[in-house]
């Protein structure tokens, strides 16, 4: 035990002294556009919240009405005594939005990826010896990954493609056209979460159609955020209705709180009900979630106005960022990851732009690859030009005295 504990003490000094230990600064009251930080209000660059409503008075009339006509929780997961009414109303309306047959909630969309994977690949299904084969993108999200490795490597092999490398997907696709794999499956990112650039679904989908392979899309960064109706990635990529399986969360643009979905056909969706542990041994979520992301949902299907404001946003501040000379990943969704190289250098910048009123933080290995620091500016629609000039101002001021620009 002694020897254990020498090593994550080691391994902690580590971390400090190349400065790639995460630190935790604390809110001093609700997430948005600008917070509350050390008696300081700053500019939140760091947030998921990207349609500005995890503070929104509808969505916490919403979820305060769920805990009084619901209760507070549910104490059992769904099949037991854990579904009410208001459950399956928000799979159906999830569904709706996002033109799927049916959905199924998850506590997260971690847990969602996991539970889908598993489910599909592990389970002998109409054959007693059987292997499947899964294609995915080099940079998918963490879930994608851990999901994928909990399917028993005997039954399944695994590639991975160039990020959004259409030529080398088909040509894996290719290479496996003629084995007797009982599911071929494509995962990817709808949004690549450290990047902010876009799948090219309608090509992936195509290829998909062609090789007779199932199409699995995390989209957790682009409900809400992409297309003209905050539909997300599909949309904004002519693909809606085009996905096999759809997954995202309602943790971000959808009120912000917690809970993910998996949306697909209503056989998928029945039989996930069956066979994905994560669903079955976990706890339902709680009604004022439930009620917070039906208002949430409710607000993006009669309002398109606050997409279109968050699109005016990044567009600004896009632009704006890089006139000031930073090198930044090109693309049109609010994630604007501002490239550093080097993991130090993005922890300093970090600790000065709050000091200097802006809330941003930095990101390196293994969460990028080595040499691709960056510090990711997240833009929301509750953000004001002010907020945005702000943060700019910080920018300038804390990357010129750094010698970064």
């Amino acid at each position: 035990m002694m020897d254990t504990l020498h090593l994550i003490s080691d391994e902690l000094d580590r971390l400090r002294n190349t400065k790639t230990y995460k630190y935790e600064t604390a809110l001093e009251g609700p997430q948005g556009g600008v917070v509350k930080v050390s008696g300081k209000k700053v500019v939140m660059l760091a947030s998921n919240n990207y349609l500005g409503l995890s503070n929104h008075p509808a969505i916490k009339r919403a979820a305060a009405k769920g805990i009084k006509e619901y209760g507070y929780g549910l104490a059992s997961v769904r099949f037991l005594c854990g579904t009410q009414t208001i459950h399956r109303a928000l799979e159906q309306k999830i569904a709706r939005f996002l033109r799927c047959e049916d959905s199924i909630l998850y506590s997260s969309c971690f847990s969602a990826n996991e539970g889908f994977f598993a489910a599909i690949v592990n389970e002998k299904l109409g054959m007693e010896v059987y292997k499947d084969v899964l294609y995915s993108d080099r940079l998918n999200h963490a879930s994608i990954i851990d999901g994928q490795r909990l399917c028993r490597p005997e039954l399944v092999d695994k590639k991975i493609y160039q990020h959004a490398d259409m030529a080398d997907l088909e040509r894996l696709l290719e290479e496996g056209r003629d084995k007797d794999y009982r599911f071929r499956i494509i995962a990817t990112d709808g949004v690549f979460s450290m990047e902010g650039d876009l799948a090219p679904l309608d090509r992936i989908a195509a290829l998909a159609r062609r090789f007779g392979a199932m199409l699995f899309v995390d989209d957790s960064h682009g409900v809400g955020v992409c297309g003209k109706s905050g539909r997300g990635a599909p949309e904004a990529k002519n693909a809606l209705g085009k996905i096999d399986v759809l997954t995202g969360t309602l943790g971000k643009a959808i009120g912000g709180a917690a809970g993910g979905y998996i949306c697909g056909t209503e056989a998928m969706i029945s039989y996930l009900r069956q066979k994905s542990r994560p669903y079955t041994f976990s706890n339902s979520l709680p009604p004022s979630n439930v009620y917070g992301a039906m208002a949430a949902f409710d607000l993006l299907n009669r309002d398109r106005s606050i997409v279109g404001r968050l699109h005016r946003n990044t567009l600004y501040f896009r632009k704006e960022v890089k006139s000031l000379g930073f090198t930044i990943i090109e693309g049109e969704h609010p994630i604007v990851p501002i490239m550093l190289g080097d993991a130090a250098v993005a922890q300093d910048m970090s600790a000065a732009l709050l000091k200097a009123g802006v809330y941003i933080k930095g990101l390196w290995f293994p969460v990028v690859p080595k040499g691709e620091a960056r510090l990711r500016a997240q833009v929301s629609a509750d953000h004001t030009t002010r907020n945005l000039d702000r943060a700019l101002e910080a920018l300038e001021s804390v990357g010129r005295k750094m010698r970064v620009i």
